[in-house]
């Protein structure tokens, strides 16, 4: 059985997959094509907010580098919307599979938004650190594609198992801190600049740059499988979901790095 800790690519995705009608079947190729689209409608919609925010008509204000920019009052609504309308659209793609060429084109527009907007308000008080969070991010995906490809590291249950199991640890940590953050209240030090919370976002980096391992390795079976077309859009979505993760994730530890400056 494959197995995966992307929410997205599940070991029974491919399997009901299958039970869709005949005709064109998913490639590899063709599945790395449609992730270089999502990407682009990601980063499209991801530079308009960051135009937004670093246009010279922009209000100002004195960062924590000298850097001077504010946060204009429509871009607020624009990270919401990239939000929740990412997560419903990602949802949306989860359940009807079928739907994927439509509905993920929709989740990378809207997680467009999110990131564009985080991204600029970070380079607003860290001058910098988007362009090496983006390095780093395809930076890693580069090392881990080589290194699986090459078989220096190899997806074997156990792997699969143990990455599965830390993944969704850290989904019930992030889970109860958004809870107690209802209340007042936080988990102690591990959102701090701290020691502590460095190494639990290295941690974190770490396991979401391993699950890239897990999806290489469920898509490439996945496109032998002879599933349907409309497949390359759902693999190609999951990747996203992965890369996105890993993006923020890489940005959240280079933000508490340079706080400590």
């Amino acid at each position: 059985m494959m197995r995966t800790a992307n929410p997205a690519l599940n070991s029974s995705v491919f399997d009901q997959a299958r039970s869709f009608g005949t005709g064109e079947t998913m490639t590899l190729q063709g599945t790395i094509n449609k992730t270089f689209v999502l990407l682009g409608l990601l980063i499209l919609s991801a530079a308009w907010v960051w135009g937004k925010i670093m246009e010279p008509a922009a209000p100002v204000f004195e960062g924590l580098e000298g850097a001077r920019r504010s946060v204009p009052p429509a871009v607020g609504p624009l990270m919401m919307v990239g939000i929740f309308g990412g997560m419903i659209a990602g949802f949306v793609t989860i359940f009807k599979k079928e739907w994927a060429p439509i509905t993920s084109p929709v989740y990378a527009l809207c997680e467009g938004l999110f990131i564009g907007g985080i991204s600029a308000i970070f380079e607003v008080q860290y001058p910098g650190i988007v362009i090496q969070a983006v390095a780093l991010t395809f930076g890693t995906l580069f090392c881990l594609l080589t290194a699986y490809k090459s078989g220096l590291i190899k997806p074997t249950e156990n792997f699969k198992l143990g990455i599965v199991a830390a993944t969704g640890a850290i989904c019930l940590i992030y889970f109860v801190s958004i809870i107690m953050g209802f209340f007042g209240a936080s988990i102690p030090m591990i959102h701090s600049s701290g020691p502590l919370g460095i190494a639990f976002s290295l941690f974190v980096v770490t396991i979401a740059a391993l699950n890239l391992v897990l999806d290489f390795d469920f898509i490439e079976k996945g496109a032998t499988m002879g599933i349907p077309k409309y497949m390359e859009w759902y693999a190609a979505f999951g990747l996203v979901v992965t890369l996105v993760w890993l993006y923020i994730e890489i940005l959240r530890l280079l933000v508490k790095l340079r706080s400590r400056r």
